[in-house]
C-alpha cells in the first residue's frame, strides 16, 4: 500500500475517537484484523471499546483492559476477541491464544501488533493514532474490499455531517438480502431515523437475451424509484417512510423510521389481525390508479416498468434450470423444456385482461411493519417497494396470502381471500372471475420462480437454509394449479415430478 492510499482523519477530542469507533464497528466483518498501533495514551483502548460497544449497542458494556490477561473475547452481534500484545514474550505465542481461530470466526482487534507483526494477516487494517495539538491523528491503511468498506462508513459520516447531524450514532440494523444495508441514527433531541445504505454496484453478466438479471427482472438499480414510490404512495394516504435526505449518485438515503413491529407474533407465526389489515391496505391501493411516471427531481422522472412477458418468463425458468434436476435427479429434456415455456407464453397471454395497477412485488411479512397507534391503511407501514412494477394486482394479493416465509394456514388464507374480494366488490367494477384467474397465474408464476430460487440458493450461492421453505412453497403451488386455466402446467409439473412436498 502507498501512502496515498492510506486515510488520514484528525479526530479532535474524545467524542471524535469514539465516532470513529463506531463507524468502524460497522465496516468491519468476520475475517477482519484491525491493527491498531500508537504510543501510550494515544487512544487505542479507547477506540477498540467504542468499536465492541457499538458492536453490541450497549455503551455500558464492560470492557476490561487484556493487558494481562492477552485476549477477551465478546459473543457479539459478530464475534469479537480483543488482543494486547503489549506483554508478548514471543510473537509465536499468538497461536497458542487462539488467534487463527478468532479470526476465522469473528473480527481481531489487535494493540502492539508490532508485537507479533509476523504472525499478522498481510491484508489487515492498520491503524495508528498519534497525538496532534489538543486531539489525535488517525491513519488508517487497508486494501481491496477493506479499504471499500471503511471510505463508505466515513462517506456515510460525511453525509450526515452535510445532514446537520454531524454528532448522529450510528447502529447496524439489518442488510437484507438484497445489496443494500440499514443503519439505526441517533441524534439527541431528534427522531430516530434510518439510513438506507445503497451503493451503486456494476452491471452483472447477461443471463437472459442479452441483459444483466436485474435489468430483465426491473430491479431497481438507484434510489430513483424508491424516493418516487414513497413520495407517491404517501401522498395517497400510506404509510411509507418520508426522505429527509439523499445522495443519489454515491445511494445513501436518510429516512424516517416507521417502527419494528412485525405482522408475526414472537414465533413467526402469523397474527391474523394483521394480516386481514394488511390486505385491507392491499385492496385500498388497487382502488386507485398509480401514474406509471413520477417526478423525483427538476431532473428526473421514474418511469415504473412493467411486468413483462420477458421478466415472468425468466422468473418460470427457474424450475427448469434449478429445481428440477434437484428433484429428480436429470435435468429437464428439451422437449420438457419446450413444453414448459410454451405453457407460460399461453399463460401469460391470458393476462392480457387482467388488472392492471403498481405492484409493491414482495408484499410479504419481512416488508410489512406494524403500526399499532395508527389507524385504517395507515398501520401498515411499507418499507420495500423499489422493485414495483406495473402489471396484474393479483400478483401482491398472492404474495401476502401465500407468505413465501411463513405458513398461512387454509383457514386464514380463506378469510384474507374473503376480506380481499369483499372490499373489491363494494368498490364497483371488479371482474372477480378474471382477477381469480390472474391470481391462480401470478400465484403459480412466483412460487415456481420460489421452488427453483430456493434451489439456487443451496446449490449455486451454499445458503442451505432457505430450503425450509420448500414444503410450504410446493403446497402453495398446488393450490394454484387447482384452477381449470392451469391444468396444462398441472399435468406437466406432475410428470416432471414437482409438487409434492420435500421432508
Amino acid at each position: 500500500m502507498t501512502t496515498s492510499d492510506a486515510i488520514s482523519l484528525f479526530l479532535k477530542d474524545e467524542a471524535a475517537t469514539v465516532r470513529l469507533g463506531e463507524d468502524l464497528a460497522l465496516a468491519l466483518k468476520a475475517g477482519d484484523c484491525l491493527a491498531l498501533s500508537g504510543d501510550l495514551g494515544a487512544g487505542k483502548s479507547s477506540l477498540a471499546r467504542a468499536i465492541l460497544r457499538a458492536m453490541a449497542d450497549d455503551e455500558g458494556l464492560e470492557v476490561p483492559s487484556p493487558t494481562f490477561t492477552l485476549v477477551q473475547s465478546y459473543d457479539l452481534r459478530i464475534a469479537v476477541s480483543h488482543f494486547d500484545l503489549y506483554r508478548l514474550a514471543d510473537p509465536a505465542e499468538l497461536t497458542e491464544l487462539g488467534f487463527d481461530e478468532a479470526l476465522q470466526n469473528g473480527i481481531c482487534l489487535v494493540e502492539w501488533p508490532e508485537m507479533a507483526e509476523s504472525e499478522l494477516p498481510a491484508e489487515r487494517i492498520a491503524l495508528t493514532l498519534v497525538h496532534e495539538g489538543n486531539g489525535r491523528r488517525a491513519t488508517i491503511g487497508a486494501t481491496g474490499a477493506q479499504a471499500s468498506r471503511i471510505r463508505r462508513v466515513l462517506a456515510i459520516r460525511e453525509f450526515l455531517d452535510d445532514a446537520g447531524y454531524p454528532d448522529a450514532k450510528r447502529r447496524f440494523l439489518t442488510g437484507d438480502a438484497s445489496l443494500r444495508a440499514y443503519e439505526y441514527v441517533y441524534s439527541s433531541g431528534a427522531p430516530q431515523k434510518i439510513l438506507m445504505d445503497w451503493r451503486p454496484h456494476p452491471e452483472g453478466p447477461p443471463v437472459y437475451d442479452g441483459k444483466p438479471y436485474p435489468k430483465v427482472a426491473h430491479l431497481a438499480q438507484n434510489a430513483y424509484p424508491f424516493v418516487a414510490i414513497a413520495d407517491a404512495l404517501r401522498e395517497r394516504g400510506f404509510a411509507t417512510p418520508e426522505i429527509y435526505r439523499v445522495d443519489y449518485e454515491q445511494g445513501i438515503l436518510l429516512i424516517e423510521d416507521l417502527g419494528a413491529a412485525s405482522v408475526l407474533d414472537e414465533d413467526g407465526q402469523p397474527i391474523a389481525e394483521r394480516y386481514r389489515q394488511s390486505v385491507t391496505c392491499l385492496a385500498h391501493l388497487h382502488s386507485m390508479q398509480i401514474p406509471q411516471d413520477i417526478p423525483v427531481s427538476a431532473t428526473h422522472t421514474h418511469h415504473i416498468p412493467d411486468f413483462d412477458r420477458t421478466a415472468m418468463k425468466m422468473e418460470v425458468q427457474l424450475v427448469l434450470d434449478w429445481h428440477v434436476a434437484w428433484k429428480r435427479g436429470t435435468a429437464p429434456t428439451d422437449a420438457e423444456r419446450e413444453e414448459y415455456l410454451a405453457i407460460w407464453d399461453h399463460l401469460i397471454d391470458e393476462l392480457q385482461s387482467a388488472e392492471t395497477n403498481l405492484l409493491l412485488r414482495d408484499f410479504h411479512s419481512p416488508n410489512i411493519i406494524w403500526r399499532e397507534h395508527e389507524s385504517g391503511i395507515r398501520k401498515i407501514g411499507l418499507i420495500d417497494f423499489q422493485d414495483a412494477m406495473i402489471g396484474p394486482t393479483a400478483y401482491d394479493l398472492a404474495s401476502i396470502v401465500q407468505d413465501a416465509r411463513v405458513t398461512i394456514e387454509p383457514e386464514l388464507f380463506r378469510q384474507l381471500m374473503d376480506d380481499y374480494l369483499g372490499l373489491r366488490r363494494a368498490q364497483g367494477g371488479f371482474d372477480e372471475a378474471g382477477f381469480m384467474k390472474a391470481w391462480a397465474i401470478m400465484s403459480a408464476q412466483r412460487n415456481c420462480k420460489l421452488a427453483g430460487l430456493w434451489v439456487r440458493l443451496l446449490q449455486r450461492d451454499g445458503k442451505p437454509g432457505y430450503l425450509k421453505h420448500m414444503p410450504r412453497t410446493l403446497s402453495y403451488l398446488k393450490v394454484a394449479l387447482e384452477h381449470e386455466t392451469l391444468a396444462p402446467l398441472r399435468d406437466w409439473c406432475a410428470r416432471a415430478g414437482i409438487g409434492q412436498s420435500e421432508s
